[in-house]
C-alpha cells in the first residue's frame, strides 16, 4: 500500500460496509492518505450512521454529459466529463469513442493522453467503440466512418492514447476480424459489439480471445430458441456483458432474466450516456449525428434510432434497485467491482480493500448521496 499523505487520516464511522464479498456489514472503514487502511489512529471523522457506504462507481462506457463528449477530443470535455461523473459518485471512467473519421478519432485519444488526474473522476482507460462494427447493426454510429478490423490502425491509435485503450469493439464477423482478435487479445481486451454474428461466429470470438459484450440485448440479433446469437453465446462463456439500465434500452422483466442467467459475478452496469446527460431536454450531437432528447429517451433527429442514455451510472444504478428489484448488493457490485475487473484496473478500483484507492459513496436509505470520498478526501 502506498503511504499517500499520512497527515490525511480518516475513519467512516458506521456506516454499512459494501465488502468485496458483495454483502454490507456494519463496521468502521479506515482511510490512510489515498488508501483504504487497517485500523488506524484518526484524526478525522465522517459519520456514515444508518448509511450505506459503497465503493465509487467505475463506468467504463459512457460518450458524455453536460454538453460535453469524449470525441470532441478537447482537455475541457475530458475534464467536464470526469468533474461531472464525481460529482455522481462515478470515480473512474473509461469513457467510450464513437465511429467519427480518422482524424478525428486521433484527436480524441491524443487528449485522453494529455488528460492528467488529479481533479474530477480519474480517466482510468478508453472504451472504443467503433469504427470495426457491422453497418446493418451501426445503431446511432455513422456508416460512411464504419472500417473493417485493422490491427495496424488500432495500434496508431493505442500509441495516440498513450497505452489507455483498455477495450476494442469489434463485430466478429466481419471480414478480418478474427485474425484482428488473435493479434491483439494479449494487448487489450475486446468487446462483441453492433454485430449480426450468429452464436458460432460469436461462440468462435471468445474462443480466441474476446472477452467483453458491448451493451447486451442492444445492436444484436435479439435471443431466439433456435438461433441463440451473441447472447447465447455469451451465456455459455465466462465473458462480461454490459447493460444500459436506463429504464429505456432494456425492459425491467428481461433485466431481472438477465440476472439470473448471468448472475452478478458477469454483468456490468453501464450508463452509455451522451452529452445531453445533466442538461435539459433539447437538440444536442452524438458522434457527429443530430439528437433529440425528451426526458431520458435520446433518438437520432433523423431515423428515431436510440441514441446512448441521457442518465449517469449512479442513477441507472438506482433504478435497477428501485424499479427493476435487483437486490442493491447485486447492483453495486455490477457497477463498481465488475466493471473494474472488466478492464484490469481492479488493483487500485471497484472495492474498498486494504491497499485500494479509498474511492466511497456514502447514499442514505432512499440511495441519495450524502458524501463522497475520493483518495481519502471528502468532495
Amino acid at each position: 500500500m502506498g503511504n499517500g499523505n499520512r497527515g490525511n487520516i480518516m475513519i467512516i464511522k458506521n456506516g454499512l460496509v459494501f465488502t468485496p464479498e458483495g454483502k454490507f456489514e456494519k463496521k468502521d472503514l479506515y482511510v490512510e492518505g489515498e488508501y483504504v487502511a487497517k485500523e488506524t489512529t484518526d484524526n478525522k471523522e465522517v459519520e456514515a450512521e444508518g448509511c450505506y457506504v459503497i465503493p465509487g462507481l467505475v463506468d467504463i462506457h459512457f460518450h458524455g454529459c453536460v454538453r460535453h463528449d469524449m470525441c470532441d477530443g478537447t482537455e475541457e470535455s475530458i475534464q467536464a466529463l470526469a468533474d461531472y461523473e464525481a460529482a455522481n459518485g462515478v470515480l473512474a471512467i473509461c469513457p467510450a469513442t464513437m465511429t467519427i473519421p480518422e482524424e478525428e478519432l486521433f484527436q480524441a485519444m491524443k487528449a485522453a493522453k494529455g488528460h492528467k488526474n488529479g481533479k474530477g473522476a480519474d480517466l482510468v482507460g478508453i472504451n472504443m467503440e467503433g469504427p470495426f462494427i457491422n453497418k446493418e447493426k451501426k445503431g446511432a454510429q455513422k456508416e460512411e466512418d464504419i472500417k473493417l478490423a485493422d490491427v495496424e490502425l488500432f495500434h496508431k491509435l493505442q500509441e495516440a492514447a498513450g497505452g489507455l485503450i483498455k477495450l476494442v469493439d469489434l463485430a466478429p464477423e466481419t471480414e478480418g476480424a478474427m485474425d484482428f482478435i488473435n493479434q491483439v487479445k494479449d494487448e487489450v481486451h475486446v468487446s462483441i459489439a453492433h454485430t449480426m454474428a450468429d452464436y458460432d461466429t460469436a461462440s468462435e470470438a471468445i474462443r480466441r480471445g474476446a472477452d467483453h459484450i458491448t451493451h447486451l440485448y442492444n445492436a444484436m440479433p435479439p435471443l431466439n430458441h433456435r438461433e441463440p446469437g451473441v447472447i447465447g453465446a455469451a451465456r455459455d462463456s465466462d465473458c462480461y456483458v454490459e447493460l444500459i439500465c436506463d429504464g429505456v434500452h432494456i425492459h425491467p422483466s428481461c433485466v431481472r432474466a438477465t440476472f439470473e442467467m448471468f448472475t452478478d459475478k458477469r454483468i456490468v452496469l453501464i450508463s452509455d450516456s451522451m452529452m445531453a446527460t445533466g442538461m435539459e431536454d433539447g437538440q444536442y450531437e452524438l458522434g457527429g449525428q443530430p439528437v433529440t432528447v425528451v426526458g431520458n429517451v435520446a433518438t437520432l433527429t433523423e431515423g428515431g434510432a436510440i441514441a446512448g442514455s441521457a442518465t449517469n451510472l449512479m442513477d441507472c444504478m438506482r433504478t435497477v434497485v428501485k424499479e427493476m428489484h435487483i437486490p442493491f448488493e447485486s447492483a453495486v457490485r455490477c457497477a463498481t467491482l465488475n466493471p473494474a475487473k472488466s478492464i484490469g484496473i481492479d488493483d487500485k478500483y471497484g472495492s474498498l480493500e486494504e491497499g485500494k484507492y479509498a474511492n466511497a459513496v456514502v447514499l442514505d436509505k432512499d440511495l441519495n448521496i450524502v458524501s463522497i470520498i475520493q483518495k481519502g478526501q471528502v468532495k
